[in-house]
C-alpha cells in the first residue's frame, strides 16, 4: 500500500504503526536479515528509514556513539578523497628523489627482493605526496611503477591508483572498479577498496555489486561506518526504484489478493443495484451480472463482465456510470491510477449524485499524493448528499492517515451517527481514540463495539491488535482464536486474525514454528495474502533461513500491486541477497554476524 493511499477496511492502523516503529528502530538489523517477526509491508521500510531513534534508547546512544568517533575521524585528517578514504598507510622515511628515471622490466629482474621492496615503498610515497598536491594523473603513474616494481602484489598500491582515478576529471569508474577488483583479491577484507568500488560501481549504475561490496564493508566495520550504512540504504533505493520500474512496464495489470479486495470493498456500505430499464441492453443485462458476481466476492469475474459491458454499451446513464464507477474501481485496484481517475470522473458526468465515485477519486487523489484535492472531494460528495455516511467514513480514513486523529475520530462518530451498522466505523473510531492516547476510552468503543456486533470477527482482530501493542499478549491471543472462530462462518475468509495470532506467539513466546504454521493456514485462505507472505520471509530470516526468506522475498514482489509495494518487497529481497552474497563470500564471518545482529536487537 503506497503511504498515501486511504486504508481499506480491515487495514489495521495500530499494526501498521507497530511496523513503523520496529523497522525504525531496527533497519539495520533487518538489512543484515535479522528482523523480528513484524511483517516489512511496502513502502513503510523507507518511510521510516530516515526516523531517528527514540531518546534515550540503547540505540539512540549507539548512534551518538558513532557521530562522535566519526567527528574525530574527521579532524585527523586533512586530505580526503572525494570517495571517502584517505590514502590510508603511513609512508616510510625515504629520500625524495626529483629526477626520477623510470626502471625497465630488465633493471627490475635483476633487483634483490629487499631492494624491490623498499624501490615500490618509495614510489608509493612519491604518489602519495603528489595526490595531495591533487596531482592525480602524476600520482597514478608512480602507484602505477610502484606495482611493476614490487615483488609481490600489495593492495594499497592498487587501492590507491584506484582513488586517483576517481579524482580525475572526468572520473575513471571503469579503472576504479579493475584497481579495486585486484586489491581485493589480495585481501578481501580490504575495506576502503571496498568502499571505493562500491562507490564506483554506484556511479556506473551497477547497483547489485555496489551494494554488495557497501553490504560487506558495513558488516565488516560491525555497523561502525555511518557512511557505508547509509550508502546501504542509498542504493538499495535506487536498486528497488529501478526494478521496480522495469516490472511496472513489462508487467500485465493485475488484481490484488483477494483479501485485499474484499477489504476494501468491504469499506462502502451495500448500496441497491441499479434498475434496468423497461428493455434492457445486453450490456445492461451484463452489468447487473457483473455486480452479482461482486455481491458474490468473484472478483475476476467481475472485472471481466464489466469490461464486457461498458464494450456492449450500456444504455441509460444512471447504469452507465454504474459500470464505470465499477470499472475504475478495479483500475484502481490494479494501480492504473490514471485510468481509474478517468473512468470515476465521466462516471460523475453521467450521475453527478453518485457520491461514491467522488469518494474512490479522493482515494485517487490520495494516491497522486494531492492531499486537497482529496478533501475537496469530500466536500463535493458533502454538497450533493450531506446525510451519506460512506463520504465521513472516508474522510476519517484520510485524517488518520495523515494524523490527525482528532478529525478522524469526529468523522467516524458522524458516520455511526447516519449509520450505526457499519462496524468499520466503531472500529476505527477506537483506533483513533487509542492513537490520541484515550486508552480506556478505546478499550471501552471496542467492547460496546464486540456487544453490538457479537458475529464480526474483524472487531475481535482489531481489539487483539491493540492488546498486543500493550503486550497483553494472553488477552491478544485469546480475542485472535475468536476472531479465527468467527471468521470460519464468512466467505471469503479473513486471514489477517491468523496472521495476528502468529506475531503474537512469535512476540510473546518467539515460538516460531507456531507463528510459521499459523502463516501457511493463513495462504491455504487466500495463496496471495501479502501479509502472510512478508512473515514467512521474515521467520525466515530469524531462522538465519536466507535463502528461504529470499523465496518468500521474490513471491512478495510477484504480488505487488503498485510502484510502492514493489519498491517495499524488492528492498528486503535485495537486502537479503546482498547479505546471502556475503555470507558466501565470508564464510569465517557468519557467526560473527549472527553475533552482531543479536546485539542490535
Amino acid at each position: 500500500m503506497a503511504p498515501t493511499q486511504a486504508l481499506p477496511a480491515d487495514a489495521s492502523p495500530s499494526y501498521l504503526d507497530r511496523l513503523q516503529e520496529f523497522v525504525s528502530e531496527n533497519k539495520r538489523a533487518i538489512l543484515v536479515g535479522t528482523a523480528a517477526a513484524v511483517i516489512a509491508a511496502g513502502a513503510v521500510y523507507y518511510a521510516s528509514s530516515s526516523s531517528s531513534s527514540r531518546p534515550g534508547s540503547d540505540k539512540s546512544r549507539f548512534k551518538d556513539k558513532k557521530k562522535a568517533k566519526s567527528s574525530a575521524s574527521k579532524k585527523k585528517k586533512t586530505v580526503r578523497d572525494s570517495d571517502g578514504p584517505i590514502l590510508e598507510e603511513v609512508k616510510p622515511k625515504v629520500d625524495e628523489i626529483d629526477d626520477h628515471v623510470r626502471l625497465s622490466v630488465e633493471q627490475i629482474a635483476t633487483m634483490p627482493f629487499d631492494e624491490r621492496i623498499k624501490v615500490a615503498g618509495t614510489l608509493k610515497s612519491r604518489g602519495n605526496n603528489l595526490y595531495q598536491t591533487r596531482k592525480f594523473e602524476q600520482a597514478a603513474d608512480f602507484y602505477t611503477q610502484a606495482i611493476e616494481v614490487s615483488p609481490r602484489p600489495e593492495p594499497v598500491f592498487f587501492s590507491n591508483r584506484a582513488a586517483c582515478f576517481v579524482n580525475m576529471s572526468p572520473p575513471q569508474f571503469e579503472r576504479v572498479v579493475a584497481d579495486c577488483d585486484d586489491a581485493l583479491r589480495q585481501d578481501p577484507n580490504y575495506v576502503k577498496a571496498l568502499n571505493r568500488r562500491a562507490n564506483a560501481l554506484e556511479s556506473l549504475a551497477r547497483y547489485e555489486e555496489s551494494l554488495r561490496d557497501f553490504t560487506a564493508a558495513t558488516i565488516l566495520e560491525k555497523f561502525q561506518n555511518e557512511a557505508a550504512a547509509q550508502a546501504v540504504e542509498r542504493v538499495l533505493k535506487k536498486l528497488a526504484t529501478d526494478k521496480a520500474h522495469a516490472i511496472l512496464t513489462t508487467r500485465e495489470p493485475r488484481l490484488p489478493s483477494q483479501t485485499f479486495i474484499s477489504a476494501y470493498f468491504a469499506a462502502f456500505r451495500k448500496r441497491p443495484h441499479p434498475t434496468l430499464p423497461e428493455t434492457p441492453s445486453q450490456g445492461d443485462q451484463t452489468l447487473l451480472i457483473a455486480l452479482e458476481a461482486l455481491d458474490a466476492a468473484d472478483y475476476a469475474h467481475a472485472l471481466t463482465l464489466v469490461n464486457d459491458a461498458l464494450d456492449q454499451g450500456v444504455s441509460w446513464d444512471v447504469g452507465r456510470a454504474e459500470a464505470l464507477n465499477l470499472r475504475g474501481t478495479f483500475k484502481f485496484l490494479t494501480a492504473n491510477v490514471s485510468g481509474a481517475k478517468a473512468d470515476l470522473l465521466e462516471s460523475l458526468t453521467l450521475n453527478r449524485s453518485l457520491t461514491q465515485s467522488l469518494v474512490k477519486l479522493a482515494s485517487v487523489h490520495m494516491e497522486e499524493g494531492d492531499n486537497i484535492q482529496a478533501l475537496k472531494s469530500f466536500e463535493d460528495a458533502i454538497q450533493i448528499n450531506k446525510d451519506d455516511p460512506d463520504v465521513y467514513y472516508h474522510r476519517g480514513q484520510v485524517y488518520f492517515i495523515t494524523n490527525d486523529f482528532s478529525s478522524a475520530a469526529t468523522n467516524y462518530t458522524k458516520s455511526s451517527e447516519l449509520d450505526s451498522t457499519f462496524v468499520f466505523s466503531h472500529i476505527q473510531l477506537a483506533v483513533a481514540q487509542y492513537k490520541m492516547g484515550n486508552i480506556a476510552n478505546s478499550m471501552a468503543t471496542f467492547r460496546r463495539t464486540m456487544t453490538a456486533f457479537p458475529s464480526r470477527g474483524e472487531v475481535c482482530n482489531y481489539y487483539g491488535e491493540l492488546l498486543l501493542d500493550q503486550q497483553r499478549f494472553q488477552d491478544a491471543v485469546d480475542k485472535f482464536d475468536r476472531a479465527i472462530e468467527l471468521e470460519k462462518a464468512n466467505f471469503p475468509q479473513n486471514p489477517l486474525p491468523l496472521v495476528n495470532k502468529a506475531l503474537a506467539l512469535f512476540q510473546w513466546r518467539q515460538d516460531l514454528s507456531g507463528a510459521e504454521a499459523l502463516c501457511r493456514e493463513a495462504l491455504v485462505l487466500d495463496p496471495s495474502c501479502e501479509p502472510a507472505v512478508a512473515t514467512l520471509a521474515q521467520l525466515a530470516l530469524q531462522k538465519s533461513e536466507i535463502e528461504v526468506a529470499i523465496t518468500w522475498f521474490e513471491k512478495q514482489v510477484e504480488m505487488g500491486r503498485g510502484e510502492g509495494e514493489l519498491i517495499g518487497a524488492l528492498t528486503y529481497l535485495e537486502a537479503s541477497k546482498a547479505q546471502l552474497q556475503f555470507v558466501r563470500n565470508y564464510p569465517q564471518m557468519a557467526e560473527q554476524l549472527s553475533q552482531i545482529a543479536r546485539g542490535m536487537m
